[in-house]
């Protein structure tokens, strides 16, 4: 089931599955929905599975426990990764807050398995920083988890070059993924590499040098929100900006040109990188699965990808 280095993928994101970011009680609707996504998915060549303990406030990872329960053998057909250290509304003003200790991932581990009705994850990622991480303990964490069995690989997410290397100094085996923000209106990923030795603002991604550290580490980048919430997939509106609208325009014009539609040109765009890239989806509508399945297919030209890229961004390059 391993992919080639340099072949693009698209991995089916779970959050969605479940009934949403509610505290609702499972449903059969909720059941059909997920059998019918996941079924969707694998008629499609997506075999990648994505979770994290808090989709859905868990519900995520218990409606596709009960697929998997209910169908002998899938387990074998599939890779699942899940992700953990987000801790929902846990801090003041209603704040998030992460935590990266060894007894918070092990027992958010066992929850993951417990709720997804397997014995291992094929990927277990950090889901964001912890500024208190202590990479010696999450190195002890790993090992522990992949000496029992529970994980195979391990990863991170949202994270920068500097700390993935603090973390690698600790942890023998290769971090095998980068799940990253990326798609045409979100390009840091881009940017940090290109505008090099100049000064545009201060903000600081923390995207720098992360494009060729995947590369020559073999790291996987998981681009997730590739689609931009739909921002280039909607009609024209009065409100939008200006590079908004142009790029609207050009991504239509360009579906047609590749015949495809405008979903699967915008994840082509994403998976033109040259490196191990996936974009996860989240969708749970049949057709709009297929759509993104086909992006693996449609290959556009390095003209129309830096087009694509400079209008919607509105950049003109040194």
């Amino acid at each position: 089931m391993q992919e080639k280095s340099s072949t693009p993928k698209i991995i089916y994101g779970c959050m969605g599955l479940g009934g949403g970011w509610t505290r609702d009680p499972i449903g059969p609707e909720e059941e059909r929905q997920a059998n019918l996504a996941i079924d969707t998915a694998l008629a499609h060549g997506i075999n990648t599975f994505d979770h994290a303990d808090i989709y859905g406030f868990g519900k995520s990872e218990i409606v596709f426990g009960k697929v998997l329960k209910s169908r002998l053998g899938l387990r074998d057909t599939i890779r699942i990764q899940s992700k953990a250290g987000i801790c929902l509304k846990t801090g003041p003003n209603n704040s998030n807050t992460f935590n990266f200790s060894r007894e918070h991932l092990e027992k958010q581990v066992e929850t993951s398995l417990k709720s997804l009705q397997t014995d291992y994850l094929d990927v277990f990622l950090l889901h964001r920083p912890d500024p208190l991480m202590d990479p010696e303990e999450v190195a002890e964490t790993f090992f522990y988890l992949k000496n029992r069995g529970l994980v195979r690989s391990f990863g991170v997410s949202n994270m920068s070059v500097m700390q993935i290397q603090s973390l690698q100094k600790f942890w023998e085996d290769p971090l095998v993924a980068n799940q990253i923000q990326f798609g045409l209106a979100h390009t840091l990923l881009l940017e940090d590499g290109v505008f090099v030795n100049m000064k545009r603002d201060t903000t600081w991604s923390g995207m720098g040098g992360m494009l060729p550290y995947a590369q020559s580490n073999g790291m996987e980048l998981q681009a997730w929100r590739p689609l931009d919430k739909g921002l280039f997939m909607k009609d024209a509106a009065p409100g939008d900006a200006p590079e908004v609208l142009a790029t609207k325009a050009l991504v239509q014009a360009m579906a047609e040109k590749y015949e495809t539609e405008v979903t699967s040109l915008l994840l082509a765009w994403v998976l033109k990188l040259p490196c191990r890239i996936s974009a996860v989806i989240g969708s749970t509508q049949p057709h709009r699965i297929i759509s993104a399945a086909s992006a693996m297919k449609v290959n556009i030209s390095r003209e129309d990808w830096y087009k694509l890229w400079l209008t919607a961004n509105n950049l003109t390059l040194p």
